[in-house]
């Protein structure tokens, strides 16, 4: 059936795209163990470690392939073309959304929990590329590849990853928190004119827009 090869289809490209955002990751997460630690929040220190980033991924994944299961959903005709549509639309956004902010943050990218942040000696913020649009596009790509993925693959693993999106958030203000204490008044200003997780229609220009809008550095995820 036409619509059988097409959802594979979509649901191949789908994973290809997630695995090469995953690697990506974890790649700027190995090359952040080598960089010279700045300002912290919190408690970060028992996750900036590579046993840590080996056991929580591979249990993490581990419990994503277990979870690779249907759910009791079977939607057909225009409601099953209607699913992948714009489940398709959402996950591609997504996984393009998150190796688009993980390449804008560059050297800067690092890791973060609910537990604590940690920021570089050299810190700069980001807000280029997709960090001049909202304040934690990888964050935002998250969520639009589990909404994304859930439409698609229909299975316990994306139900799993919304699950994770309360933890996100958190972390996303744990992040907005050490880098209010690190860059100030240009923080400030920042957070004025990009909203954190929904795009304006419009673009606010704040008073003498700062040369921060310029700045080659790290926002959030």
């Amino acid at each position: 059936m036409l619509l059988d090869a097409l959802e594979w289809w979509v649901g191949a490209v789908g994973l290809a795209g997630l695995l090469a955002a995953i690697l990506y990751v974890y790649w700027g997460l190995w090359l952040s163990l080598r960089r010279p630690l700045g300002r912290k929040t919190g408690s970060p220190e028992s996750m900036l470690n590579s046993a840590f980033y080996t056991l929580a991924g591979a249990g993490y994944f581990a419990l994503c392939f277990f979870l690779w299961r249907p759910l009791p959903l079977t939607p057909s005709g225009w409601v099953r073309v209607a699913a992948l549509a714009a489940g398709a639309a959402l996950l591609y956004a997504g996984i393009a959304l998150v190796i688009w902010g993980r390449l804008a943050l560059g050297r800067m990218y690092n890791v973060s929990s609910g537990l604590g942040v940690q920021l570089y000696k050299d810190h700069k913020l980001v807000t280029e590329g997709p960090y001049a649009i909202v304040r934690h596009p990888m964050y935002l790509g998250i969520l639009l590849v589990a909404l994304g993925g859930l439409l698609v693959y229909r299975t316990w693993t994306f139900v799993f990853f919304l699950g994770n999106f309360p933890g996100i958030y958190h972390r996303a203000v744990r992040e907005e928190e050490a880098l209010a204490l690190e860059f100030g008044d240009q923080w400030t200003a920042y957070a004025e004119r990009v909203p954190a997780w929904l795009p304006r229609l419009r673009r606010r220009k704040s008073c003498g827009e700062d040369q921060a809008s310029r700045t080659n550095g790290m926002g959030s995820n």
